[in-house]
């Protein structure tokens, strides 16, 4: 039996020809591609055999099938020589492809714990997916088996399926209770009475039928619809005198916090006492490992709601709308906060736009509020919800319709919000992850900010000297207290961890910590490679 030994696979192949010597160029703010100095290189890549050049794409696009596919296989103990048998295995692997990320299955890093015999023609391996609620997951399984058992030397095949973790990109800077979810999901409309409750209640119900680990918390201080929508047996919020944290409720495998569940009912309060409860009963929950948290943003746009979404990580943001007029321009608002605050929106739900009777579909809030949402704001996903009066009356009974009625027509809408927010976090997660990456062969911080085609390289030396902190700058005069020689020009960055969907945080050798926000980075001089012609 082998194990892969990643660092001596087969697949780590390096070009041998000689890279070329490379010119670093400082231009302002300029897209490379429409650089003068990148025709010339991309003519000279045309005339050359591509192997002779060494640009960031080709030294990607070479190492995909090598490296990503080799680091993906954990290490262990071989008891034959290293042959063909894990080549086999992956090559046969890489033909599926993850149609979220555009990639296969190996360079994203799924394959884990190969193990291949030859002699006895055994593979096993585990795949390991974005999240538990991958809406594909049967189908790489299936196609996954069919690939390798089509190996002629192969006579069985296992494969385990798994889900990474729950974490967040950056748990180390959020509060003990937020450090252990994936994803939040923040379901808005700006507006009173559009079924906003509604939509994030049998939302988070869909994403736990497709398996994932799911927690609602209702924003609602001064309306908590949470107590009413579901039925848990345990009604009132429990406390952890040891830890002095709070342990949600629990219906249906869904964790639950709500101020109505707090023995208070509604809260009689103002706006800052409202957002210190808000902070409390979310940052000091025991949510424990969850894939996806549902929080239900109340009304408007004010104090409440900036404050969780400074507190919060949010993902990404689901709105609610129906057909009026009137609730399009609330809605509005709430899209340029989100805008504002770099929270992606994903998806507009437009509730309440029809009904069918006598053979005959009758809009009587007319039509047209979601579409004109998604062509003005340009998000990408629309979903129609009908009136149905069993939608409502599960409401109120305590049962989510999504529970109550698994296969009928509203559940099946909600099926398809479900794939569309698992499919959109995980990209979201991977342009985040990937925005801002050091390369150390060409000594320089390459940028790709999300939902941009545009990718670019800064100079290290360059981003630090930009930092505008209160160690850099004079809070009060704006006087430059980082000076040029300050900053070596060999300068590297230790360590790029992602801040949420706006920024980065750059960790320099003098234990400085830089927070680079996407805007500053895209506004720095750029470098622009220029191979010499040998």
């Amino acid at each position: 039996m082998q194990v892969v030994h990643a660092p001596s696979s087969p697949h780590l192949s390096i070009p041998t020809s000689k890279p070329p010597q490379l010119t670093w160029g400082l231009l302002p703010s300029v897209n490379v591609k429409s650089s003068p100095l990148f025709a010339i290189h991309s003519s000279l890549q045309s005339q050359r055999d591509p192997c002779s050049l060494w640009t960031p794409t080709q030294k990607r696009a070479t190492l995909s099938s090598g490296a990503a596919r080799a680091a993906s296989v954990e290490v262990g103990n071989s008891s034959i020589s290293t042959g063909t048998a894990e080549e086999d295995v992956l090559k046969a692997l890489s033909q599926i492809i993850d149609p979220d990320f555009g990639t296969d299955i190996v360079t994203c890093g799924f394959v884990k714990d190969l193990v291949t015999d030859k002699n006895l023609g055994e593979v096993s391996f585990r795949l390991e997916l974005t999240t538990p609620a991958c809406p594909i997951k049967d189908m790489f399984e299936k196609q996954a088996n069919e690939v390798v058992a089509m190996l002629p030397w192969v006579k069985n095949v296992k494969v385990t399926m798994s889900a990474q973790p729950a974490r967040p990109l950056y748990a180390e800077q959020l509060p003990a209770g937020l450090q252990t979810i994936s994803n939040i999901i923040a379901v808005s409309s700006c507006k009173g009475g559009v079924g906003k409750s509604t939509i994030a209640v049998n939302l988070a119900y869909t994403l736990a039928d497709m398996g994932a680990r799911v927690g609602i918390f209702d924003a609602d201080v001064y309306g908590p619809s949470l107590p009413t929508m579901v039925s848990p047996e345990s009604r009132i919020l429990e406390m952890n005198p040891e830890k002095k944290t709070i342990i949600p409720t629990e219906y249906m495998g869904v964790k639950l916090v709500s101020f109505g569940f707090a023995g208070q009912g509604r809260a009689i309060m103002r706006g800052p006492m409202v957002s210190g409860v808000i902070n409390q009963l979310l940052t000091t929950t025991e949510w424990g490992e969850l894939d996806y948290l549902v929080i239900d943003m109340p009304p408007g746009t004010g104090d409440i709601q900036l404050t969780l979404c400074q507190i919060v990580p949010l993902t990404a943001a689901v709105i609610v709308t129906t057909p009026q007029k009137l609730s399009f321009i609330d809605v509005a608002k709430g899209v340029r906060m989100f805008s504002k605050l770099k929270v992606p929106c994903v998806a507009v739900v437009e509730n309440m736009c029809h009904f069918d009777a006598d053979g005959k579909r009758y809009y009587p809030f007319g039509r047209g509020s979601g579409s004109e949402v998604v062509q003005q704001f340009g998000i990408p996903h629309l979903f129609d919800l009908p009136i149905r009066p069993t939608l409502s009356a599960s409401g109120d009974s305590g049962m989510p319709e999504v529970v109550a009625d698994p296969q009928g027509e509203v559940s099946k809408i909600f099926q398809n919000l479900g794939v569309c927010v698992v499919q959109q976090c995980a990209k979201i997660r991977q342009q985040v992850s990937t925005a801002v990456t050091y390369d150390k062969s060409f000594k320089a911080i390459k940028v790709k900010v999300p939902d941009s085609d545009e990718q670019f390289f800064l100079h290290p030396a360059t981003v630090r000297r930009n930092d505008r902190s209160a160690q850099s700058v004079d809070e009060w005069t704006g006087e430059q207290k980082l000076q040029y020689s300050d900053v070596p020009n060999d300068i590297e960055p230790e360590e790029i961890r992602p801040m949420g969907n706006y920024a980065v945080s750059i960790t320099w050798p003098d234990g400085f910590s830089q927070i680079a926000p996407y805007d500053q980075l895209q506004m720095m001089e750029r470098l622009v490679t220029v191979p010499q012609i040998e």
